[in-house]
């Protein structure tokens, strides 16, 4: 397997950011971190098999640290319970560089819309778009003020003019209708929504419904919308085929193609293996995939010129990939 690219960091602080969420500030030891751009993400390497990836929260013009906000979710996959119950400040972590797949295209307006702990890669947008000069509105939704991830930050922040909270415990819920500023289409505006998965179908939903377009609404998901099936469209087995060497590879139904190809020693780079994360994007030359990530847009998809092959498959009876 490939081996991935990793830094080293130490918690420096952590703090509440709401009566279910912390935040954990990470530095260097050298006091040196890769730059990034609004919208990114970290894989945080919380075990030999626990990898989860978080968004980065704090301003790309603050350098020399990364700041990402936790929601414990005991009914999660355990990373957020790792989080909070074990790490303490001062300890060592190993994190990826970051990367995005959720980056601000150029437009101009913009319309962020985060439910719970969505905010956190769209604080970020909030923070580039507003150094910048930029036109924006963030609305920000809710349970309560008590569970509202980074609400003091919100609301000491230089775009508090332009942020609206809305709270559902009193009444005012994605559900009751969607923000002024989506209720009418506006070509030269990007809108770009995170949250719960229900939260951002709705969002979408209802702002296609009025005549939005899909490709001015950009959403990114940490969690698959669903289980990627088993096996292809018939449940068939498919060849992959490597560039370099010329060799193929049956991917039967029950095995992924990053399973055949690192069982055969061809180096892969490997993350989430759920198709959230981009890790293991990898460039096709030839044949049709079956996309079942959350990673590409619809366009990228349409392209099929990469294959997320942790957990996508092919239409094809073979995938020639570029390794």
């Amino acid at each position: 397997m490939k081996t991935v690219e990793t830094l080293d960091v130490i918690v420096h602080t952590i703090s509440l950011a709401s009566a279910t969420s912390r935040s954990y500030e990470l530095r260097a030891p050298d006091g040196a971190l890769p730059s990034f751009e609004a919208g990114a993400h970290i894989d945080v390497h919380l075990g030999p098999s626990l990898i989860r990836q978080y968004s980065l929260c704090n301003s790309p013009q603050d350098t020399g640290r990364y700041l990402i906000c936790v929601q414990r979710d005991d009914a999660g996959r355990g990373g957020s319970r790792t989080l909070h119950r074990d790490l303490t400040v001062g300890q060592r972590l190993r994190i990826s560089p970051p990367r995005n797949h959720f980056p601000l295209v150029t437009s101009s307006r913009y319309v962020l819309v985060a439910g719970g702990i969505g905010i956190t890669p769209l604080l970020s947008m909030a923070e580039a778009l507003a150094a910048r000069g930029a036109a924006f509105v963030l609305h920000h939704y809710t349970s309560s003020q008590a569970t509202a991830p980074l609400l003091e930050r919100l609301q000491t922040s230089a775009f508090a003019e332009r942020t609206v909270i809305h709270r559902s415990d009193q009444g005012d819920s994605v559900r009751a209708g969607l923000p002024t500023e989506l209720l009418t289409p506006d070509r030269d505006t990007a809108v770009y929504v995170c949250g719960p998965d229900g939260f951002m179908t709705h969002v979408t939903a209802q702002a296609t419904a009025v005549g939005w377009q899909p490709g001015q609404i950009h959403t990114e998901r940490f969690t698959p919308a669903a289980p990627p099936p088993a096996g292809g469209e018939a449940g068939t087995e498919f060849t992959v085929r490597i560039a370099s060497t010329g060799i193929g590879y049956p991917v039967p139904a029950d095995r992924t193609i990053a399973d055949v190809l690192t069982a055969n020693g061809v180096e892969v780079e490997l993350s989430c293996e759920q198709g959230i994360c981009g890790a293991c994007l990898t460039p096709v030359l030839a044949g049709e995939p079956d996309h079942r990530d959350e990673v590409q847009t619809p366009d990228e998809h349409a392209a099929n010129t990469q294959i997320t092959i942790c957990c996508s498959r092919a239409r094809t009876p073979e995938l020639l990939l570029d390794l």
